[in-house]
């Protein structure tokens, strides 16, 4: 680490979003501190050094407070300048039939890991006086999700604490962001068990635009900000005037198992 180059710490950083935001801290003069809990990210870590970054990774799940708790440790004596809660999971199918286990998991990540992580690492910025905090949110915070209800209900929740975290700092010099991606081309999909759905399987967004975006609205301080593509931006202004039950059946018709469509784009 370079005392005099600033520092991002990035969770989930490990591939996708998270990778390719530390990937532009990197790029833009940043060192880093990523997390992930997959044996990747030393792989990523490695790669993020070619761009002349040092580069501190932490393995550790932060499922479980055991693993916030290093990840927080491994801020102690570091002046962290950025810090993005990127970390997150998902898990497909009608809630009655996911295992109890996998929907505890996500709000485990999602939501607990946020909130423990978000206290002292805001903390800190306030006690300094300076900082940037944000957090991976999502365009489905914006709407119900049948076949992925935890998931986006774990989102809402984020949204709405970034959102009043910005207001409870508003008079001070640090900033909270939350940036919204829409469905990305990354493991989401997978892990979640989607395979077999319409969003599983259509075209996603880069996740290199939506880190590029992302990385702008951060370093402004912006609010909020929709990332990706045209279409994922304009679906995210129809959702500020559609009624909750539209947008949950336009959610359910991408979301439900046996909705995947072939090649020819037939269900």
């Amino acid at each position: 680490m370079d005392d005099d180059k600033p520092l991002a710490l990035v969770t989930g950083a490990s591939s996708g979003i998270g990778y390719a935001l530390a990937r532009q801290f990197a790029e833009h003069g940043y060192d880093l501190l990523i997390n992930a809990e997959d044996d990747r990210l030393e792989h990523a870590a490695l790669r993020l050094r070619e761009t002349g970054a040092g580069v501190r990774a932490v393995r550790a799940d932060l499922r479980e407070a055991a693993g916030v708790d290093r990840l927080v440790a491994a801020t102690i004596g570091l002046e962290v300048d950025i810090v993005v809660l990127n970390a997150g999971v998902g898990q497909g199918g009608a809630f009655v039939d996911t295992d109890l286990a996998d929907d505890l998991s996500v709000i485990d990540l999602n939501v607990t890991s946020t909130v423990r992580l978000a206290k002292p690492l805001l903390r800190d910025m306030l006690r300094r006086g300076s900082g940037r905090l944000a957090f991976t949110s999502s365009i489905a915070a914006t709407m119900p999700g049948p076949f992925q209800p935890v998931y986006n209900a774990s989102k809402s929740f984020v949204q709405s604490f970034a959102e009043a975290l910005r207001n409870e700092v508003e008079d001070t010099d640090v900033t909270v962001t939350a940036f919204m991606p829409g469905p990305t081309d990354t493991d989401f999909f997978r892990r979640a068990g989607m395979g077999d759905t319409k969003v599983g399987t259509t075209d996603k967004d880069d996740p290199d635009d939506v880190a590029r975006q992302a990385f702008d609205a951060i370093t402004h301080g912006r609010e909020k900000k929709v990332t990706g593509s045209l279409k994922t931006k304009a679906q995210g202004l129809a959702n500020k005037v559609l009624p909750d039950s539209a947008k949950a059946a336009v959610h359910r018709s991408m979301a439900e198992p046996g909705t995947a469509e072939d090649a020819d784009g037939r269900p």
